[in-house]
């Protein structure tokens, strides 16, 4: 007979515990409602105390994790498990970066300027960063293969509505319903690909995981840019439709289908709710400051509802019995820091995929194919630069790989900010492709060294915030640079304005990178709450 482990009769073969733990990766479960929750009430252990020392992973792993991550089973699983989270994250990241190529496009078609059409950005980018809080219950409630299918499928209505669409409303429309499905796949994603990957694999799993999927945004560009030439605009949002169609098979194979065996946890809507229209206030004072004025009566209007939204949140965060966020977990100085870090390398990654197809095609005189021709280089430097930061994220300080991937974005951001029309092809695509490797060493060892500060029942809720910064780093990003670039083109009305406009934009991303070099250096392994 098998004996139990000491640590908790939940750490089985087989358990669901393991699976669920993982599903708090969106948020919505705390590690309190994990534990009262265990089959049979047998593992019903009492909340850790405030000023309990918690346990670390290096001490101990996740409860579960290496008997069912170690069975044959989950080891035969784990290719299948790659290739569908890779099928299905890619066609969201397509839908992600592939639109910007006919950003220029669509301000002549819909006749409107960048304060107007950064909402075509930051509406995916805002969804995705309230919807991905949502994974947790899903996964909780429905499981991770009914969650995945069903994700699929509404990313494939809002591709084809955002084909079809007829107005900017519904363009609009249309890519937040994408941002919104896109949001639940990510940490998805990193949920299934955990449950198969044993702690010290983790590393190398997602460099894995990470290489199949930046390249999409390296060939996702030029292949919008062919398409736009040849069939329109309306083309681009098809791209993603055959990895759509591809990964529903996939996921319903191979995925698992573990749900919670207890009462169906409660969503947090009212913390939801107040985050998102939060949101939608932060990012809306920036176009009316820059309409309107910064100190007329709507802009203050708006900061005072945004300020009062974001407050509001944070009051109900902490009343909640189970939060979209365990806010404790900013009380770890690594971890804050994981989380500037990654709404640094938002704001770079979402910010530069905007400016640069637009600097090119209207400063330049690109074609949309040749303008996304320029990120495939980059775009494959980045996915061998993720593939090895994986390895060297197990055997490295965590602290020391970010740094050098920021210093790197912030050379290349300033390089970019004196581009003129006149710079060669070649010497841009250098110039992208030093950031897209640093961003590349950043990814696996962010994440690896955000989760890893923390004990090891916190880890799905370190890695929704984390996620979460990211995209609330690319949507305050491509919103700020957006309104800063239609300010720029008025305000420098000269010749050679509109490359001055460009210069400003890449300067603030300089900026931004430098200086998060600084909370960068917090981040290290196995440090205590």
């Amino acid at each position: 007979m098998q004996r139990r482990s000491r640590a908790c009769c939940c750490a089985w073969p087989g358990s669901t515990r393991w699976p669920r733990v993982l599903a708090a990766a969106g948020s919505g479960m705390t590690s309190r409602t994990l534990r009262s929750r265990s089959p049979g009430g047998r593992c019903r252990s009492k909340p850790s105390s405030p000023n309990a020392s918690p346990r670390r992973m290096d001490e101990a792993p996740m409860p579960g994790a290496p008997h069912d991550s170690a069975t044959p089973s989950a080891m035969r699983r784990r290719p299948w498990v790659v290739a569908t989270t890779m099928v299905g994250t890619v066609s969201t990241i397509l839908a992600a970066t592939i639109v910007n190529v006919a950003f220029p496009a669509l301000i002549r078609e819909f006749n409107i300027g960048h304060d107007s059409l950064q909402w075509v950005a930051t509406g995916f980018l805002a969804a995705t960063t309230t919807s991905m809080l949502a994974t947790a219950w899903l996964v909780d409630t429905f499981g991770q293969r009914r969650t995945f299918v069903a994700t699929m499928v509404l990313f494939l209505a809002a591709s084809l509505l955002g084909a079809a669409s007829w107005n900017t409303e519904s363009l609009i429309a249309a890519r937040v319903l994408q941002g919104a499905t896109a949001g639940v796949m990510q940490p998805l994603s990193m949920i299934a690909l955990f449950e198969v990957f044993p702690l010290e694999e983790r590393g190398r799993a997602m460099g894995l995981f990470g290489f199949g999927v930046v390249l999409a945004p390296a060939v996702g560009p030029a292949a919008g840019g062919l398409l736009m030439e040849a069939f329109g605009w309306r083309a681009i949002f098809l791209l993603s439709v055959p990895f759509c169609v591809a990964a529903l098979p996939l996921g319903w194979r191979w995925l698992s289908d573990v749900r919670s065996t207890g009462p169906r946890q409660r969503f947090d809507w009212t913390g939801a709710a107040l985050l998102s229209l939060a949101l939608v206030a932060v990012l809306n004072f920036p176009v009316v400051g820059h309409r309107a004025g910064w100190l007329s009566t709507a802009a203050l209007t708006d900061a005072v509802l945004a300020l009062g939204l974001a407050t509001g949140f944070v009051a109900w965060e902490f009343r909640v019995a189970a939060p979209l966020f365990a806010l404790r977990l900013f009380a770890s100085r690594g971890f804050r820091a994981a989380c500037l870090v990654a709404f640094a390398y938002g704001l770079g990654l979402f910010g530069t995929t905007y400016l640069v197809p637009v600097f090119v095609q209207d400063v330049a005189g690109y074609t949309p194919a040749r303008a996304g021709n320029l990120l495939v280089v980059p775009g494959l430097a980045l996915a061998v630069a993720i593939a090895l930061a994986g390895r060297l994220t197990d055997r490295a300080p965590p602290r020391f790989v970010v740094g050098g991937g920021l210093a790197c974005f912030a050379v290349s951001s300033l390089l970019l900010a004196f581009a003129t029309g006149t710079t060669t092809f070649w010497l841009l695509a250098l110039w992208l492709t030093i950031g897209r490797a640093g961003l590349g060493l950043i990814i696996p060892a962010l994440n690896v060294g955000a989760v890893e500060t923390l004990p090891a029942e916190y880890l799905g809720h370190a890695s929704a915030a984390v996620n979460f910064a990211r995209q609330l780093g690319g949507a305050v990003g491509v919103n700020l640079l957006a309104v800063l670039l239609e300010w720029g083109l008025g305000f420098h009305d000269e010749s050679g304005g509109a490359t001055l406009a460009f210069r400003d934009c890449f300067l603030v991303v300089t900026i931004a990178f430098a200086a998060a070099v600084v909370p960068a250096l917090s981040i290290r392994k196995h440090a205590r709450v």
